[in-house]
């Protein structure tokens, strides 16, 4: 008799397609959810890598053309229609106001400081949710879906016990199948919540990054207004 079991389970499809097919509806639903939610933190993943490798190959462009020496007038003439980068943005928002502020008699209103300083935090606000966007899809996904992939495993093995109470039977031929297919809807989890919580961190990293050299460039052209005021 047990010979048989053993062949019999020896004989059973354990390929992950054979799982999955093999697998009830609800199980099934665990399963494409993770993988879809696996391949769209990849998709996020390898976006935001690209984005922020040209932020930074921009941001540098800029600070090399702001210390320049050329003229910032000049410099605001030459971005202003077609600002290409993170910086040229927050640089623009600063100069806008700045221009507003001044007078037909060449004086200044009062409180351009203020006013200039708030312009480039909001412009700086802005970026950040640009760079930040699509990342609390990444936490998510790392924060639920070993919950949803142990749902999968609960499933299934409730599954693989009501076969077993139906059948009588509690040789491996009966429970391996149903086991199997629970532990595939974990490990598909993991697989999705992995990579997610990987790719937050170090992507959370390099945008806070980002924007403090924005926010440092910010007060690099604030001292350098107040030095015009003075």
């Amino acid at each position: 008799m047990e010979t048989e079991t053993l062949s019999v389970a020896h004989e059973a499809d354990f390929t992950l397609i054979a799982l999955f097919f093999r697998a009830t509806l609800t199980v099934q639903l665990v399963m494409v959810t993770l993988l879809l939610a696996s391949i769209w933190v990849w998709a996020i993943a390898f976006s935001k890598y690209a984005i922020y490798r040209q932020a930074r190959s921009k941001a540098a462009a800029f600070d090399a053309a702001f210390w320049s020496g050329e003229p910032l007038d000049e410099l605001y003439d030459r971005v202003a229609e077609a600002p290409r980068s993170a910086a040229e943005r927050i640089f623009i928002a600063g100069m806008t106001e700045w221009r507003r502020s001044l007078r037909d008699d060449g004086a200044l209103i009062a409180g351009v400081q203020q006013r200039v300083d708030r312009s480039m935090d909001v412009a700086i606000v802005r970026e950040d949710e640009r760079l930040t966007t699509g990342l609390n899809v990444l936490a998510t996904t790392g924060a639920i879906a070993p919950f949803l992939g142990l749902f999968g495993t609960v499933w299934g093995i409730m599954r693989s016990f009501q076969e077993i109470a139906v059948s009588g039977n509690t040789s491996l031929s009966v429970v391996a199948p149903g086991i199997a297919e629970a532990l595939l809807a974990t490990g598909l989890g993991l697989l999705a919540a992995i990579p997610a919580v990987m790719f937050y961190n170090k992507l959370s990293f390099d945008a806070d990054r980002l924007i403090r050299g924005y926010e440092g460039f910010a007060d690099e052209f604030s001292t350098l207004l107040s030095r015009q005021l003075d």
